[in-house]
């Protein structure tokens, strides 16, 4: 079993930026591609970012590139969002996701976390 706990959610205005975090436990976490999916209200959860085991490939959606950066620090067990020019439609619940293969959109990862709130005002 992976845990994952995200922390780093919250209010922010339009153009503002927050950075998420999920910390992993419970497994060798460079043996796992990492990645975070979210759900606005109303609506499905859907793919935004991945990121491979070693941290060299990475991939979004495409509302989101150029403003959002996914890494990771397997030293720390920890993948990061950092997000950058937020815009009200980025408000949703963020989820951290991991899986043994590299996370797209046509995966459903194995692994979730329990969700941060990010809610962008404009």
């Amino acid at each position: 079993q992976v845990q994952l706990v995200e922390s780093g959610g919250g209010l922010v205005q339009a153009g503002g930026s927050l950075r998420l975090s999920c910390a992993a436990s419970g497994r060798t976490f460079g043996d796992y591609a990492m990645g975070w999916f979210r759900q606005a209200p109303g609506k499905e959860r859907v793919f935004v970012a991945a990121i491979s085991r070693s941290g060299s490939t990475s991939s979004y959606t495409d509302s989101v590139k150029g403003r959002f950066t996914i890494f990771r620090d397997n030293a720390k067990n920890t993948v990061y969002l950092q997000m950058n020019s937020l815009k009200p439609d980025d408000t949703a619940v963020y989820y951290c996701v991991a899986d043994r293969v590299y996370i797209s959109i046509a995966t459903t990862p194995d692994y979730w976390g329990q969700g941060t709130q990010v809610t962008v005002s404009s």
